[in-house]
């Protein structure tokens, strides 16, 4: 029987998302849906992409872009770079891809370029890194950025009322396109959580592992969450984001 993971942000903790595959215990048949940044934060931020790359030998994998990973495909393209990027965890990115062959950089170059702005299931799930803006729903958004980078879409619903209900007047049009909307970006550390949080039909599963949080998994069938420890424990010289 398989089994629809969902997992959030990873900034290059590897070892903690070894450690959270091995308590999901991992079966082939299972899909996998990541929802974006996987790199700038931790040092294991180009071994984690290569991991990545392997996993999806051996699952189904959809690999969501992250803004992070934004920054870092451009300047393996480019060289683009920018002091604020270098701040809050590019540097650290920069640093993972020194001993790295150039062979080796193409091949993630072909993981961030296969990257999706967002996926849709046949159950009228989305799956996006940040959100979308467009009332008719992401296929109509205007700029692919904000998919990675707009935080109105979990804003929205934090500030919701309870008491509404879809068809309500006041309910977001945006929630009502999808029984289902799961994010990353914002980490729910900034609301005191640790675990992802359900806001109207929005789950935010970005648990903080960019910073003193873990990385969180969870069923989107049955609701079944998996954590590894707090990724921070698994690289106790380095301080990850700022």
């Amino acid at each position: 029987m398989s089994r629809t993971l969902v997992f959030g942000d990873l900034h290059g903790g590897l070892k903690a998302l070894i450690q959270l595959l091995e308590k999901i215990n991992l079966s082939p048949n299972d899909v996998l849906i990541f929802l974006g940044d996987y790199v700038d934060g931790w040092s294991d931020s180009a071994n984690t992409v290569s991991y990545l790359i392997e996993l999806a030998r051996q699952n189904s994998c959809v690999f969501v872009r992250g803004n992070h990973d934004d920054l870092v495909h451009k300047w393996l393209e480019t060289g683009e770079m920018n002091q604020k990027w270098l701040e809050h965890g590019g540097q650290s990115s920069l640093d993972a891809y020194r001993n790295f062959t150039q062979e080796e950089k193409e091949r993630h170059k072909q993981f961030f370029r296969e990257m999706v702005n967002y996926y849709h299931d046949k159950k009228d799930r989305l799956f996006v890194h940040a959100g979308f803006t467009n009332l008719h729903g992401p296929e109509l958004e205007y700029y692919e950025t904000g998919f990675y980078w707009d935080r109105t879409l979990w804003e929205m619903a934090l500030s919701i009322d309870k008491d509404l209900k879809p068809g309500d007047d006041f309910y977001p049009k945006r929630f009502q396109l999808f029984n289902e909307i799961y994010i990353g970006h914002t980490p729910v550390t900034r609301i005191g959580e640790t675990t992802p949080v359900k806001k109207a039909n929005i789950w935010n599963v970005d648990t903080g592992a960019a910073f003193k949080g873990p990385i969180s998994a969870l069923d989107i069938d049955t609701k079944e969450l998996y954590q590894s420890d707090p990724v921070h424990t698994f690289y106790p010289d380095e301080q990850g984001r700022n």
